[in-house]
């Protein structure tokens, strides 16, 4: 059946109510920088040229990353390195901007829009390392589409954290473009293209 393109919204609440009223709707990459800065409250992704509002998490996917960005960040250059936790976004096509639950930006790849308050934060450039923390709601999701779309991104290190299980999926670039796949459930794990950067999986699971 074919969907109903709801009329142009005019505000950030004339999105929303369109949004509420008929779901998910086509919207350009121009509309969609704009809305998500003008209603930063709503965590708004865009899903092969639709407007999505990324579903709220659960109490263990918050905190497992929360404290995964805590840990990175205790051991990173704060002059070399930013960290996003749930803030921040990927930006694969124009018509495809995901929120991940943790990345890591070289402060290498920014330039000097970073200082415009109108400029969206999205990176189109692969990065050294995103991770996504599953939940009820979006595990679908986040393995049958976000996934694959960091790998066809270049980003060199992906994570799929299930806290329920639980357990850790890593997928690490290799130089000729193919990821290699690990999958643990405990113990130390230094990051790919972050060395020197250790994750204690046991202690993040037992936050």
């Amino acid at each position: 059946m074919a969907q109903r393109t709801p009329l142009l919204p005019r505000t950030a609440d004339d999105f929303l109510t369109a949004y509420d009223r008929d779901g998910p709707f086509p919207i350009s990459e121009e509309d969609y920088r704009w809305l998500a800065l003008e209603d930063p409250r709503i965590t708004w992704e865009l899903h092969d040229g639709l407007l999505v509002e990324k579903p709220g998490m659960s109490f263990e996917h918050g905190d497992t990353g929360f404290y995964l960005a805590f840990q990175i960040a205790n051991q990173v250059d704060r002059k070399l390195y930013h960290l996003r936790s749930n803030h921040g976004r990927v930006r694969a096509t124009a018509s495809t901007f995901f929120i991940p639950d943790v990345m890591v930006i070289p402060t290498a790849i920014l330039g000097p829009e970073r200082y415009r308050p109108d400029v969206l934060e999205a990176y189109d450039v692969p990065l050294p390392f995103v991770a996504e923390s599953l939940s009820r709601s979006t595990s679908r999701y986040d393995v049958m589409i976000k996934l694959p779309i960091y790998r066809a991104r270049g980003d060199r290190e992906i994570w799929l954290i299930d806290p329920f299980k639980p357990m850790v999926q890593m997928w690490r670039r290799r130089a000729d473009g193919s990821y290699d796949e690990q999958t643990l459930t405990g113990g130390r794990i230094e990051l790919h293209a972050l060395p020197g950067v250790v994750i204690d999986l046991d202690e993040l699971f037992d936050s």
